[in-house]
């Protein structure tokens, strides 16, 4: 396993994240706490999680208390975990009847913290994330906020995700009026359908020394062995937690792009869902790949193929079947 700085600090995490949203939907207690001890046992030291992981109405905060139970077992398991979760999405039980659980309040950050802490069982997150920009938050608000949990030892590092790279740039620079280290890392969706940060996030990110921890390398699953002929009950079956959102991928255009890659690594005796996890691996822009396996087996392949060195001839015909927005702003613009 390698390890690097998480993004601007200098605290030490594994190349590769353990991702828990799957936790309670797609896997049982008895696999999730199975995928963590060999997670352990491979040498992440990185786990992510959030306040409403679980599920729907009434099952979110249900991850946090599942890890609380790993944790439990001993053999010194919450010593051993850089432990992130986040912040700002609905809770039920973190609402008080006014201020709903949603948002970057201070209010809303400390109450949400608590419930993290005692649903986790622990006095400390590593790092604390906010899940999704506010627009309507004050940063004077949300920063003193972090600077005096940080101060009582409660959070460590902030972190953002799902930030857009204006309002990244905006937080980084409120930061440093208040001498402030701000987010270290941002988790960001990548992947070879979704290319779009290459565009903004992946310079602003550089520029402003934020690491970049990419999430759903797969692609909910379009992006595996199963996607061109999905399995019931698999993420790219279309009846999942992702099915809501991302469309259907096996139709169209995206069809043909499928049928492309699956040729591609065929002709290579590689697997697909191995060459998309690579690919992600590959971007020197990437300093975390966060990982959500519904299985132990899928867990294992997942940090194999983060160790898969993908040559120039490959990475271009994959460029040639996935083309990203074209570089960078503005330089990008000028093709059209």
């Amino acid at each position: 396993m390698q390890y690097v700085n998480l993004g601007s600090s200098t605290m030490k995490v594994s190349k590769v994240a353990l991702g828990t949203m799957t936790f309670g939907k797609m896997n049982t207690e008895k696999e999730a706490f199975a995928i963590m001890d060999r997670a352990r046992e491979l040498g992440i030291t990185y786990f992510d999680t959030a306040n409403n992981y679980g599920g729907g109405v009434g099952l979110r905060g249900r991850v946090e208390q599942m890890m609380n139970r790993w944790f439990r077992e001993g053999d010194k398991r919450r010593e051993s975990v850089i432990l992130a979760s986040k912040f700002g999405l609905e809770v039920e039980e973190e609402a008080d009847g006014v201020n709903d659980a949603m948002g970057l309040s201070a209010y809303k950050m400390r109450r949400s913290l608590e419930r993290s802490l005692k649903r986790l069982g622990t006095d400390r997150l590593e790092l604390y994330t906010m899940h999704h920009e506010d627009r309507q938050a004050n940063w004077d608000e949300i920063w003193g906020a972090y600077e005096n949990l940080i101060a009582q030892g409660k959070i460590y590092y902030a972190g953002s995700s799902n930030f857009s790279a204006w309002e990244l740039c905006r937080a980084k620079f409120e930061a440093e009026k208040r001498h402030f280290l701000g987010m270290v890392v941002e988790q960001h969706k990548y992947n070879l359908f979704c290319r779009l940060p290459e565009l903004e996030m992946f310079p602003a990110s550089r520029a402003l020394g934020v690491g970049i921890s990419a999430y759903n390398p797969l692609c909910g699953g379009y992006l595996t062995e199963n996607a061109l002929n999905p399995r019931p009950g698999t993420r790219a079956a279309g009846d999942n937690i992702y099915s809501k959102t991302m469309g259907v991928y096996n139709e169209g255009p995206y069809r043909e792009q499928l049928v492309r890659f699956d040729k591609l690594c065929k002709e290579a005796g590689l697997l697909q869902s191995d060459v998309a996890m690579a690919w992600v691996c590959h971007n020197p822009y990437v300093n975390v790949v966060i990982i959500g396996p519904r299985t132990v087996e899928q867990l294992e392949r997942s940090v194999r193929a983060a160790e898969l060195k993908l040559d120039d001839d490959f990475l271009r015909t994959l460029d040639e079947i996935f083309p990203g927005p074209g570089g960078e702003a503005p330089k990008a613009y000028m093709r059209f």
